[in-house]
């Protein structure tokens, strides 16, 4: 098995090493850096103690970063984990060889995690120099990296072994795994904020997979639940923060660790659960739900029509095209019509609109990434409509959906305001949906992003 664990390990780090993508992830979290730290003029990430900023010594800044990676990049780490060259993988020649898959496992893992260390590693050089900037008092660069490790790095290493579970079980390798990641990432940023008053302990601090309660809390001069990380009202004026009491809680490193060897274990029980890739089975009586839910055979072709006529106007034609697909199937109707109940509502900002939204971002990404596949483009670009213009029909088309789904509220209040906020919404994420599909070739980076500004126009 170990042998197994270093051939795996060799190969997917050198798969790394020739992917362009790699250097782009190393940029993130230095040219990041520069926005990450709240300033006194409101910019950047704020971490609040009492509607106040902390005053920024060395470690506070060392877990200021930490937090943003934990809370707010990860993200953005799943998307590279999902998308980057070692997602295709010959599983053509692996499982059918008698290779321990926990090995394999084992080895694609460890490399996830020096990628997402070295991307750390930048991070830290990063902190560094902006310490030298805008600490106040010494500059203690070994703060600065213990307590960005100790926050940040049993957190990246918990984000590698879930892409690995997820890529070991056939129903998380596609979509359902980038809504089930979603749900752990709102999760795992909730949780804890739910034990901020307990006193410290192993027990406690597990509850923190983003390890960021505690440095906040336990030195803090204002009371253990008095904080928020974001944005919001900022007063004038720095509070200080003991953040070293923090790392040093009872259970606070002994959790961070405990979560280290949670990801190792997690790694390996994805290689023991591994199942193999096999062709969708079809039911051979599907069940009168499945009917009802179905497209639906196409018509019968008639072998003594004629040729089709040229059409009129082809622009319209394919903004029609483009309308139909967006919206096939009875239960994308289905749930069109739920959503669009849903803005009879009093309160349609928070009701009907993000209910329509998120039907709208699930099927404005899964065809999106049919469109833009790799290889598609190329074939289509062959035809009298360009792909520029099918891209363009699609945003309109994305646009028309948000504004049909948001009529009912129009004629239940009275008012024009549902339907700039349906289309503005629908027009947003068709542009994103279609821009991330051409640049990835799939809907996956699409979704994944449009999910999580989902939840920031629901919760602001």
């Amino acid at each position: 098995m170990i042998a197994v664990a270093r051939s795996s390990l060799a190969t997917s780090l050198l798969r790394y090493r020739r992917s362009w993508g790699l250097w782009l992830l190393l940029l993130v979290a230095p040219v990041g850096a520069r926005f990450m730290i709240a300033r006194d003029d409101g910019s950047g990430i704020q971490i609040a103690i009492g509607r106040h900023l902390p005053v920024m010594t060395s470690a506070m800044l060392g877990v200021s970063l930490g937090i943003v990676v934990t809370t707010l990049l990860l993200p953005i780490g799943f998307l590279y984990l999902r998308s980057n060259t070692n997602r295709s993988q010959p599983w053509q020649v692996e499982e059918v060889t008698a290779a321990p898959r926990i090995g394999i496992a084992l080895g694609r893992f460890g490399a996830d995690v020096a990628v997402l260390f070295a991307m750390l590693a930048a991070l830290t050089a990063a902190g560094w120099f902006l310490g030298a900037l805008i600490v106040t008092g010494p500059l203690n660069i070994g703060a600065i990296t213990l307590a960005l490790w100790l926050v940040a790095a049993p957190s990246l290493m918990g984000l590698a072994a879930l892409r690995i579970l997820f890529d070991a079980l056939p129903w998380l390798r596609r979509g359902m795994g980038d809504f089930v990641y979603f749900v752990l990432w709102i999760t795992s940023i909730a949780a804890p904020a739910a034990v901020a008053e307990r006193p410290s302990s192993l027990a406690t601090n597990m509850y923190d997979f983003a390890g960021f309660v505690r440095p906040l809390v336990a030195g803090s001069p204002l009371g253990s639940s008095d904080f928020a990380i974001g944005g919001g009202d900022i007063l004038p004026g720095r509070v200080p923060l003991d953040v070293m009491a923090g790392l040093a809680a009872d259970g606070y490193v002994a959790s961070r660790l405990v979560w280290a060897v949670i990801a190792i274990l997690v790694a390996a029980f994805a290689g023991l659960v591994y199942r193999p890739h096999s062709a969708p089975r079809r039911a051979a009586v599907p069940g009168r739900i499945t009917r009802l839910l179905a497209a639906g055979p196409p018509p019968p072709a008639i072998a003594s029509a004629p040729a089709a006529p040229h059409v009129g106007l082809p622009f319209l034609a394919l903004i029609a095209a483009e309308i139909r697909l967006i919206g096939a199937g009875r239960l994308f109707l289905i749930l069109a019509i739920a959503a669009a109940a849903a803005g009879v509502a009093a309160d349609y900002r928070h009701i009907g609109s993000p209910a329509a939204l998120l039907l709208l971002i699930f099927a404005l990404t899964a065809h999106a990434g049919r469109s833009e596949a790799r290889g598609l483009v190329a074939l289509t670009a062959t035809l009298a409509q360009p792909p520029l213009a099918r891209r363009a029909a699609f945003v309109i088309a994305g646009v028309g959906w948000g504004a049909a789904l948001a009529l009912p509220a129009v004629a239940a209040h009275l008012s024009l305001r549902p339907l700039l906020f349906g289309a503005v919404t629908a027009g947003i994420a068709s542009l994103a949906a279609i821009g991330l599909a051409a640049i990835s070739g799939s809907g996956f980076a699409a979704r994944l992003v449009l999910l999580i500004a989902w939840y920031g126009y629901l919760s602001s």
